[in-house]
């Protein structure tokens, strides 16, 4: 069993990790206004009154940010507060125009949930483990410091002020980068399954603010830090590693971890101070006067539960269960919304193409999926053309090699020609000499040659020397210019040879 363990001059340090996930909710309009949440607009194209805060401007809660965040919800079995409630988080910012932020502190919408990072013993994860959300609640984002428009100014953009953010607050249940990671790329997995987030992690739509302690192994939990706005995978498991590390060289020399905020940098893989971050520091919480509470009925949650997809933990079982596919191939087609998709259409066409139940055909369509299309896609670059992939074609590749009429080789040339040519896969195998030959008389023709120019290897292999077989399928195989039926040369080959 692997333990991460940073190794100090005074022995073995733990590091317990904790993270506060923001998630931009998938709606085209804001949380409290009907303005645009589309990316990449020119700034402050995008604010409506009540983003810029004008006099007399009242919010009205977007019904579809508060539909999706209770979906969120139900995907990692939360408990969902029917009555919840918006507060004012108070203080000066140059971006954030009203002087407070709208979001829950004191009743979230969603309770406690969970979800499962599977074991991946190459990263360090011996086996399964439920890590605990603490919470989900729905808040305004603020806008955005331009410090690179002008020599001595910062510009200000209010596209992103009053977009809706769900925030989603682990337990410090995890206890390594490679925990840490697993849990950031399953929680985008489920967004992007419910719909609720894009996981956009480049653009913003998904960040993390990572909490970081180091303790010796069963004492208390030390003081933590808070690492802001990260936002990749990879780049949270490196302001952990960093984080960790620096904490405990600071203790082993004599000083004492400050509570604080601090910033990534991903140049230098490095976290720096921003600023002291006290638990008594006073936002002035308090309810937002112009908003009521929020009363879910039961009518709402019932719509909000049947409209969940299939999540990932099912699909993969039922893809292992139903399918037969190993648990690597299960785990790999289940974990971006992309893959699945496109496994299943094909599933579906392969299965109707060659007339067969989907079971039957799962285990060749999900290699194809998984190696030899990608594979092929990734060496050709911009050579090919993926909108000519489509199911029908590759599901006519599958057929013919389901038949026996391509080789796996051959397969992947006419998978080429058909990204680079758009040509369909049945016409290229006939005009470019790419079907295999089973033809059992020009085979035998063949293998009876090979066997009268090598009386002496013959001879050989029936006294026990069974590696030669590997001889005679080459010569067969280069006699027939490498378009013979594997299966049916060496079936041929062992009759003759006895």
């Amino acid at each position: 069993m692997s333990t991460y363990r940073i190794h100090g001059a005074t022995g073995e340090w733990e590091v317990v990790i904790g993270l506060e996930v923001h998630a931009q909710v998938s709606t085209n309009a804001k949380l409290f206004s009907g303005a645009s949440t589309a990316f990449g607009a020119e700034p402050n194209s995008q604010v409506s009154l009540v983003d810029a805060a004008m006099p007399g401007m009242l919010p009205v809660p977007n019904r579809e940010c508060i539909r999706q965040a209770v979906r969120t919800g139900m995907a990692i079995e939360a408990e969902i507060n029917a009555w919840s409630r918006f507060d004012r988080k108070n203080y000066f910012y140059a971006d954030l125009p009203q002087g407070y932020q709208i979001s829950q502190l004191y009743h979230p919408i969603v309770g406690e949930g969970s979800l499962t990072i599977e074991a991946d013993e190459k990263a360090g994860i011996p086996e399964d483990k439920v890590i605990g959300i603490e919470r989900i609640h729905v808040e305004q984002d603020a806008g955005k410091l331009m410090h690179d428009q002008h020599p001595t100014m910062s510009y200000v953009d209010l596209n992103r002020t009053g977009v809706a953010l769900m925030e989603i607050v682990s337990r410090p249940d995890m206890r390594s980068p490679a925990e840490a990671g697993a849990y950031v790329r399953k929680l985008r997995s489920i967004l992007r399954y419910v719909g609720s987030c894009d996981g956009n992690m480049e653009e913003g739509s998904m960040r993390a603010d990572v909490n970081v302690s180091v303790r010796k192994p069963g004492e208390e939990f030390g003081t933590r830090t808070e690492t802001k706005n990260v936002n990749s995978v990879r780049f949270v498991m490196q302001a952990i590693e960093h984080e960790a590390r620096r904490q405990v060289d600071l203790i082993e020399d004599g000083g004492t971890v400050v509570q604080e905020t601090r910033l990534f940098d991903p140049n230098t893989g490095t976290t720096r101070s921003m600023r002291s971050k006290e638990d008594a520091h006073d936002y002035r919480y308090f309810p937002d006067p112009d908003l009521l509470p929020l009363e879910l009925d039961e009518a709402f949650l019932a719509e909000c539960r049947a409209s969940l997809p299939e999540l990932p933990d099912a699909k993969r079982a039922r893809y292992e269960g139903e399918l037969g596919l190993t648990p690597y191939n299960a785990r790999e087609l289940t974990a971006e919304v992309e893959t699945f998709a496109r496994f299943e259409t094909l599933l579906a066409e392969t299965a109707k193409a060659l007339d067969k139940n989907e079971a039957d055909v799962a285990t060749q369509v999900a290699n194809w999926s998984l190696s030899v299309a990608p594979g092929v896609m990734k060496s050709l670059g911009d050579e090919g053309d993926a909108a000519h992939a489509t199911a029908a074609r590759q599901a006519a590749i599958l057929k013919m090699q389901d038949a026996g009429e391509i080789s796996g080789g051959q397969a992947k040339e006419i998978f080429e020609r058909v990204l680079r040519e758009g040509r369909e896969p049945e016409e290229i195998a006939a005009t470019e000499g790419l079907k295999q030959v089973s033809d059992t008389g020009a085979i035998e023709a063949e293998i009876d040659k090979i066997i009268a120019a090598n009386q002496d290897k013959v001879e050989e292999y029936r006294g026990g020397k069974d590696k030669l077989f590997g001889f005679f399928v080459g010569q067969t195989m280069k006699a027939m210019q490498g378009k013979a039926n594997p299966a049916v040369v060496n079936q041929l080959l062992k009759d003759k040879l006895g």
